[in-house]
């Protein structure tokens, strides 16, 4: 696990060691998902030379630091996106969680609300994206391997050079039709492990014209990751 300090006060700012042997020179990373600060340091550099080179950009960190999208926990009275459509949390008796139009009930005390919405969540996501593969590997007539689920921030999907698909599970937040998108691409590359021209015939060919939803991914996909789920996190 990265070593973590903080950098400078009012309010101090939490920054994550990694030291790399694939890394050339001292780099800074702010993610714009989470907020999350990364220093990498070669191997060999003293850590001080590194918070050194941190503190000397402290300023460029907060400017990042404050583009950074707000959080949202999610607990009774928010609203979530579940397939496109924003729904208001709500209590519900009995041990279910049932969508609505515009209403997600979630039984339970509050501080668990997010963690069981999460499963729900990641339940639905798994039907739903194994569907659309099924759907798109009869297309192409290539089978998939395993199909995973994981909180990815780096990419929404991905195939293995075995076959095997892994997806973000929080696409399940998007419109249908993106998550439908993002299961084509990835069956797409059993054909092409590539993004080459021949990649993208193969997706136009099983899914159809991808641009609209490819384009809303990429202008509001970093929004999927303002949700909190965590147990006790605030608003």
């Amino acid at each position: 696990m990265p070593a973590t300090v903080l950098l400078g006060a009012d309010p101090p700012v939490e920054v994550s060691l990694r030291r790399s042997a694939r890394a050339r020179r001292i780099s800074l990373r702010v993610s714009q998902l989470d907020g999350r600060v990364t220093l990498t340091l070669p191997k060999g550099v003293p850590e001080r030379e590194a918070l050194d080179f941190a503190q000397s950009r402290e300023g460029w960190i907060r400017d990042h630091l404050a583009g950074v999208s707000d959080r949202i926990a999610v607990n009774l009275g928010a609203s979530v996106p579940v397939e496109g459509i924003s729904r208001r949390l709500e209590t519900a008796p009995g041990r279910r969680v049932r969508l609505m139009p515009q209403v997600v009930q979630v039984p339970g005390v509050p501080g668990s609300v997010g963690p069981r919405l999460a499963g729900f969540l990641k339940q639905m996501a798994r039907d739903k994206l194994a569907v659309a593969s099924d759907d798109y590997a009869a297309r192409l007539g290539k089978p998939y391997g395993r199909l995973t689920l994981r909180d990815t921030r780096s990419r929404w999907g991905s195939c293995s050079s075995a076959g095997n698909l892994n997806y973000a599970w929080r696409l399940i937040l998007a419109p249908p039709e993106v998550l439908r998108y993002v299961a084509a691409h990835e069956v797409a590359h059993l054909a092409q492990m590539n993004h080459s021209p021949a990649f993208w015939r193969t997706l136009q060919d099983i899914h159809g014209p991808y641009a609209i939803p490819r384009q809303w991914l990429r202008d509001n996909g970093s929004d999927l990751h303002r949700y909190r789920f965590e147990t006790g996190v605030g608003a």
